[in-house]
């Protein structure tokens, strides 16, 4: 059995030298940013010298040309004026002679006659084709015998001369005519070489911004490598290995050293988070016995406390709780740092905030601040434990920063594709340096925490992480009513059923929660 021919097109010549092309450019590396700068220097100019070059050699063939021209014009115009001097010089010696009858008249005659026909020799190359030259010569010709013939011979051949005068100015005017086209000549080959300089220029130009444009792409794309490295790096993300990066030896070595200090900082992420969890660990254990052991004294286990030391044990559970406050969201920074995975379902929103307000109860009463709340049920599609975890960090914020006495409100607002939460207290607003780092993880305020406890600085970054985990955000607004207002946006995950078409508010003043 034969086998099939192939049917694959054979590589062409040009496939062939572009490729060739394409394998040379790719092996070569300039050594250094100086180096690639220069050689594109170099190149960029070459063509733009070459087009000096031809210009210049345009220009000195044009100037030649005129100057030869120029010179060429004065001496025809000029022997042709001596013909018509001559001519007349001729005349006035014969009639002279004819009247005198004077022998040296006759020998100006002739001095006259031969100069006269030295120059027309001259302008015969000049004009070669011309009838009047040749009627000229043969006048010529019998003028010169004037000087042998009989007084009244040489008289009766006096009417000649007009004719010849008139022979001699056409020669005169046929020069000038000459010279015009020879100038005519001139100014198309100066328009000739002027079309293509143009032309030269348009293309040497064209040619110097492409490789401009070349070198540009040469030099900006390793340039714009590095500065995707640097973002990838300050963002955190390791989706994909970056390319290496071509280029001059010292964006090489930038990029090599942008991959030690990727790597070094992956390294102290790794402790970081490790850190996280060993502290936090730790921290629990005897935290724990601490609680424990207050509250045995607080059910009177060692016996009946005075109301002093009550209210110091009191102190001492309160801090233990805020303490255990600080642990769970170091906690739960560290398992959002690992991007855990959002697990959506329908839930009534309402539901969750009236848990976390009862979490908190004794703490807003303490506070004594009036809660107002929405009405329920309100189904959107979000993960519990996160959106439990951010109201949490939310209304925590509102007991630690907001004033004794004044207001928590919270709402909420299905839009057509969207959800809105609003948690908003009283007290003292946001300074406007702090609001670009809000949501930095340790990042401490202007703003002092109200209560013996500094916090950790990481609540209003959990709860950020939590809307995104949802693909949802964040963000601090502006109420006409309140000082601080955090907005959380959950999109919809599914269709929502009966209120898509209109949007709705559920806000309501709601009773207030002791």
């Amino acid at each position: 059995m034969m086998a099939a021919p192939s049917t694959a097109p054979p590589i062409g010549p040009l496939r062939r030298s572009l490729d060739m092309t394409t394998r040379a450019v790719r092996r070569w590396r300039p050594r250094s940013l100086l180096q690639l700068v220069l050689i594109a220097f170099l190149t960029v100019m070459l063509p733009l010298a070459v087009l000096m070059f031809q210009a210049a050699q345009a220009l000195s063939e044009l100037s030649r040309l005129a100057d030869v021209s120029a010179r060429q014009a004065v001496e025809e115009t000029r022997r042709a004026r001596t013909l018509g001097a001559l001519a007349l010089e001729m005349e006035r010696s014969a009639r002279q002679y004819a009247v005198l009858e004077q022998q040296s008249l006759l020998e100006i005659y002739a001095e006259r006659l031969a100069e006269y026909r030295e120059l027309l020799a001259l302008q015969r190359r000049l004009l070669p084709d011309d009838p009047d030259v040749a009627a000229l010569s043969r006048q010529l010709d019998e003028l010169a015998e004037l000087p042998g013939l009989p007084l009244e011979a040489f008289e009766a051949r006096l009417a000649d001369f007009p004719v010849f005068a008139q022979r001699t100015e056409a020669i005169r005017q046929a020069t000038n005519r000459r010279i015009d086209t020879r100038i005519d000549s001139i100014r198309e080959s100066a328009q000739g070489v002027q079309g293509r300089l143009w032309w030269q220029t348009g293309a040497l130009v064209s040619a110097s911004l492409v490789l401009m444009l070349l070198f540009s792409w040469l030099i900006i794309r390793p340039v714009r490598q590095l500065e995707r490295r640097i973002l990838r790096i300050g963002s955190g993300s390791r989706s994909e290995p970056p390319r290496p990066v071509q280029g001059p030896a010292e964006l090489v070595q930038l990029d090599e050293r942008l991959r030690w200090l990727a790597s070094r900082l992956d390294e102290l992420e790794a402790e970081k988070q490790q850190f996280l969890r060993h502290m936090s660990h730790e921290l629990k254990t005897p935290l724990a016995s601490v609680r424990e052991g207050s509250a045995l004294l607080a059910d009177g286990v060692a016996g009946e406390l005075t109301p002093r030391q009550l209210e110091i044990l009191e102190l001492i559970d309160g801090s233990g709780r805020e303490l255990q406050r600080l642990i769970e969201q170091l906690l739960d920074y560290n398992l959002l740092q690992h991007s855990r995975r959002a697990e959506i379902a329908r839930h009534d929103l309402a539901t969750l905030v009236r848990e976390v307000l009862a979490k908190h109860r004794l703490a807003l009463s303490h506070k004594g601040m009036r809660v107002e709340c929405f009405d329920g049920p309100v189904m959107w599609a979000l993960d519990r434990t996160a959106t439990m975890r951010l109201l949490d960090n939310l209304v925590s914020n509102a007991l630690a920063y907001g004033a004794d006495g004044g207001e928590l409100v919270i709402r909420a607002r299905r839009r057509r594709d969207r959800l809105e939460l609003e948690v908003a207290n009283s007290g003292e607003p946001i300074a406007e340096a702090d609001r670009p780092r809000l949501f930095e993880a340790f990042y401490q305020g202007q703003t002092r925490r109200k209560g013996p406890l500094k916090g950790s600085g990481i609540g209003l970054s959990v709860a950020a992480d939590c809307a995104r985990l949802q693909g949802g955000e964040l963000a601090l607004v502006d109420d006409p009513r309140l000082a601080v207002c955090f907005r959380l946006t959950l999109p919809a995950a599914t269709p929502s059923p009966a209120h898509d078409n209109s949007e709705s508010a559920l806000e309501a003043d709601a009773h207030a929660r002791n």
